[in-house]
């Protein structure tokens, strides 16, 4: 089990392990449990019942919240001719084809997130090595391969985030900073869930969203009343 200092245990005092609380309570439970020199962000893990392992149980997505994440993402589009001018008019920070693909190979990785059209897609496919192993890989369920490019900039820029579920059967996902309102990360937890329920797979029995957990980056955790967002 990982050891805690000062700071944490001091902290973990304010949170009640064993107790569930309303989304408001604990976010504000959460802030004031933030004691890092820096601006921690606030995560939410989701417990799901269902069947990591089954195909047809899987559950991926994305959502744009409505306040962001609270971090600018750097944006690269894989993108020819017109394509790469509109990318670059929808605020993309790295367009580019080829030129783009041989410096990623060459160890390259000053970016958040690839977007590429779906002629690019046999080229980028050329890092798929490479840019999976980040998480990186454009992939048409996230949005991130699409000839839109402005939409899928824009909305990556306005704080979309993209959601898995891994191998425990929980989803991961940032829903912005302690520095944001209360309120303010309410509304991107509420955004989050209501996206999880949205994207429940049609194989799923039983309880649907089993747990939910908020805390910043380096501090305790707090339960959320799950049975406010059940549907």
């Amino acid at each position: 089990m990982a050891k805690h200092g000062k700071k944490y245990a001091e902290a973990a005092k304010l949170i009640d392990r064993d107790a569930t609380y309303e989304s408001l309570e604990a976010i504000e439970l959460v802030k004031k449990a933030a004691t890092a020199k820096f601006d921690e962000s606030v995560e939410v893990a989701v417990r799901l019942g269902v069947d990591s392992r089954k195909q047809d149980q899987n559950v991926r997505g994305v959502v744009v919240l409505p306040h962001g994440t609270g971090k600018t993402k750097r944006v690269l589009v894989f993108a020819k001719g017109d394509k790469l001018k509109e990318a670059e008019a929808a605020g993309a920070d790295y367009v580019g084809d080829a030129d783009l693909i041989n410096k990623i190979q060459q160890g390259w990785f000053e970016f958040d997130v690839c977007v590429a059209t779906p002629d690019m897609m046999s080229e980028v496919g050329k890092l798929g090595r490479i840019l999976g192993g980040k998480g990186l890989m454009p992939n048409p369920k996230a949005g991130t391969v699409t000839n839109d490019v402005t939409k899928a900039v824009q909305e990556i820029k306005a704080g979309k985030i993209e959601y898995r579920l891994d191998k425990a059967g929980q989803i991961h996902a940032p829903i912005g900073k302690v520095s944001f309102d209360a309120e303010k990360l309410n509304e991107n937890l509420k955004a989050l869930i209501d996206a999880l329920n949205r994207a429940k797979p049609a194989a799923a029995k039983g309880v649907y969203l089993k747990n939910i957990s908020i805390s910043s980056t380096m501090g305790p955790g707090a339960r959320l009343n799950v049975a406010a967002y059940r549907q």
